[in-house]
């Protein structure tokens, strides 16, 4: 776990000292192992202060990479071949004695301009990878998006990192999510994408719920094996409700053991329906509760971390914040979470609403376009908040084979009728195969920001402030960036 940082100079000046500069922003996602790395030379330090005492390479590209180690074997340094330099920083499924960057260094072989395409088409994971060579930069990003990046350029560099931050500190403003499923090349003419890994909308299957429900049974349960395997303990982001339970219920056979973390205000109902399901599925929960004042204490940091002040982000992003810190402090390397279903299955109720005014096609088309979009609306804005922790957050959703599966699925499975007010028909059918209780496996579903009582306390701020929710949450996000303007 980690970040990583890649910049190119079009007029050929050195970017060493640039990248080093992002890595000093992107610190707090790694800091047990820094790297630097040219087409040429690469070094490595316990501390970025160390790596900056003994760095002196000169070069017009370079790449580099934050790195904490949260399994043994964690540390990886830049792969140096006799034409280029790789660096990788995420996770790659299913886990394998072969490191990552090896695993990534061998599929690029001696060919990486011709061969960076089929890491994209046959690893599935959460990752993003840089190969510098010869006058260019290969970045690329794994086809969900769950692991973030970004881009950005202007006359005289161009630059990738794993948060915005590290490109708004080098002077580029305009920056963009870097796109998932394509590798860039980043050369003195800029940028130039290809996409070798899209999502694809997919044929509608003709199956029945029960068959659907044990293939799907299946592919979680691989998934969640898949994430699960090379630790000893994982935390779950457990809200009682039908995703999470499911995850917990699938993970209990998986031979690791198990902690659901519950976060909220002290006076919300959905607290005590989280005691009673936890108990219901017979693994452990650790409840924490906070007040109106702990919103407020963690409101600037937030969106420091997630980078934008979206109003109903940072309402999902403070309980995750919570999550994961709980998730650190019980020494859980890993939070697993149920990002994803809502969108492959049909869960939102917006859903219902294009049902009405439109034909079961233009659902389908709804459930594409945001399961597309998913990295912009969830993974972008949850992963930061964790790995601010050290905690690395997987899920078991956005596994490449239960997409696909889900994608190709009947939106009758999903959607009964445009009165259906349950929706995920699929996943309940599989809840209660499995043995979750119907009181969880038939229970609506309940916005996280709403649930945790978040909304309502920034509401409160807002109000105690004379300002808009809007207003308050743009105040705050000044206090986080000062110098805002233009970076956007």
């Amino acid at each position: 776990m980690g970040a990583i940082a890649a910049a190119l100079n079009k007029r050929g000046e050195n970017t060493v000292p640039l990248v080093i500069t992002m890595l000093e922003q992107l610190i707090h996602r790694g800091n047990d192992a820094h790297e630097i790395a040219t087409p040429t030379t690469a070094a490595s330090a316990k501390s970025l202060n160390e790596l900056k005492r003994h760095v002196n390479m000169v070069s017009d590209i370079a790449i580099g990479r934050n790195m904490s180690s949260i399994i043994s074997r964690e540390i990886e340094q830049s792969l140096m071949t006799k034409n280029y330099a790789l660096t990788f920083e995420g996770r790659l499924y299913p886990s394998s004695a072969t490191s990552n960057l090896n695993q990534i260094a061998n599929r690029l072989g001696n060919s990486p301009q011709k061969n960076a395409k089929r890491v994209l088409q046959e690893f599935d994971g959460s990752y993003t990878f840089a190969v510098a060579s010869s006058q260019q930069i290969l970045v690329g990003r794994d086809p969900a998006g769950t692991s973030p990046l970004y881009y950005g350029e202007n006359r005289t560099i161009c630059a990738v990192a794993s948060e915005r931050k590290a490109l708004w500190e080098i002077g580029l403003k305009n920056v963009k999510s870097f796109p998932p499923g394509n590798i860039a090349r980043i050369s003195d003419t800029g940028f130039s994408f290809r996409s070798f890994a899209k999502l694809k909308p997919r044929p509608q299957k003709a199956i029945g719920v029960s068959e659907a429900t044990n293939q799907l049974q299946n592919l979680l349960l691989e998934s969640i094996r898949e994430r699960v395997s090379d630790v000893e303990k994982v935390a779950i982001a457990f809200s009682g409700g039908l995703d999470s339970s499911l995850i917990a219920a699938l993970v209990k056979k998986c031979e690791v053991e198990v902690y659901l973390i519950t976060v909220g205000l002290a006076d919300q109902v959905e607290i005590e329906h989280a005691k009673t399901a936890a108990k219901s599925l017979e693994l452990p929960l650790k409840l924490q509760t906070y007040s109106v004042e702990d919103v407020e204490r963690v409101l600037t940091k937030v969106l420091w971390l997630i980078e934008e002040p979206d109003t109903m982000k940072v309402g999902i992003a403070i309980p995750f914040f919570w999550t994961a810190e709980t998730a650190s402090k019980l020494e859980c390397p890993v939070l697993l979470a149920g990002q994803g279903a809502d969108e492959l299955f049909g869960g939102y109720k917006r859903y219902l609403t294009e049902y009405v005014h439109g034909e079961a096609e233009a659902v389908q088309n709804a459930i594409y376009n945001n399961v597309m979009m998913s990295y912009e609306t969830n993974f972008q804005r949850d992963n930061p908040v964790c790995a601010f922790h050290k905690v690395e957050l997987r899920l078991p959703f956005a596994d490449r084979e239960v997409v696909r599966f889900a994608l190709s699925l009947p939106l009758k499975l999903k959607i009964a009728s445009s009165e259906d007010a349950l929706r995920k028909q699929v996943l309940r059918r599989l809840a209660l195969n499995i043995g979750i209780p119907a009181f969880i496996a038939n229970r609506t579903k309940k916005a996280i920001q709403f649930a945790t009582g978040v909304d309502k306390a920034l509401r409160k701020l807002a109000r105690d402030k004379g300002l808009t929710l809007t207003g308050y949450i743009n105040q705050a996000f000044k206090e986080a960036y000062p110098s805002s303007e233009g970076r956007k």
